[in-house]
């Protein structure tokens, strides 16, 4: 009987070929710490971009992993992120596709 891969076993195979300028940008840190409780992008990214810093309260960004799926501009309630594809040439490879 074959087992399911985990989430973490697939990305591992998808290349990444990241670029030195971020494409998603959090617009407000402000709107994020005092608006945003339950914080949706940090549990809605499959490839967890997103992270709350408690001790510096603001979410970071490793828009380096992104797998451009466009999940966080849906998850984000209160549209504080920008998001765009990446330059040509960076970005994400997916093995199949």
């Amino acid at each position: 009987m074959q087992t399911k891969a985990k989430i973490e076993d697939k990305l591992y195979l998808v290349k990444f070929k990241p670029d030195h300028e971020p494409h998603l940008v959090i617009i407000s840190q402000e709107v994020c710490k005092t608006k945003c409780g339950s914080r949706p992008c940090t549990f809605f990214c499959p490839a967890r971009v997103y992270e709350w810093e408690e001790a510096n309260e603001k979410i970071t960004v490793g828009f380096e992993n992104c797998l451009e799926c466009g999940a966080c501009r849906i998850a984000c309630p209160h549209q504080n992120l920008e998001w765009r594809y990446p330059r040509g040439g960076f970005g994400v490879s997916y093995r199949y596709g």
